[in-house]
């Protein structure tokens, strides 16, 4: 056998095997990849379920509070006439005493 011909078998061996080795390494890469992509999407889907339940769960406490809110506020005006009334009696009664003592 020539030497040419040697070199060209070894030549093409090297290359054959180089090649199937590249195309596992592109291979793995894309599969990696494409774990990465499909862990980013339920990783977000995930974040988004979180804070859709958390807006949600400050949607119910936004309301809690202006029903709060809304009831003391109403308190706040019935004491407001009772403070009125009872002034109005505490002066009615003073002016009273006053008339009795002289």
């Amino acid at each position: 056998m020539e030497p040419e011909s040697i070199y060209t078998v070894l030549i093409t061996a090297i290359t054959v095997l180089g090649s199937a080795g590249a195309w596992r390494f592109y291979e793995k890469r894309a599969d990696a990849k494409r774990d990465d992509e499909t862990f980013m999407k339920f990783d977000c889907r995930e974040r988004i379920a979180k804070l859709e339940a958390l807006l949600e769960k400050g949607s119910e406490e936004k309301e809690e509070m202006r029903e709060t809110i809304l009831g003391l506020t109403k308190e706040v005006a019935e004491l407001g006439v009772k403070v009125k009334y009872l002034e109005g009696e505490n002066a009615r009664l003073i002016e009273a005493n006053k008339r009795r003592r002289s």
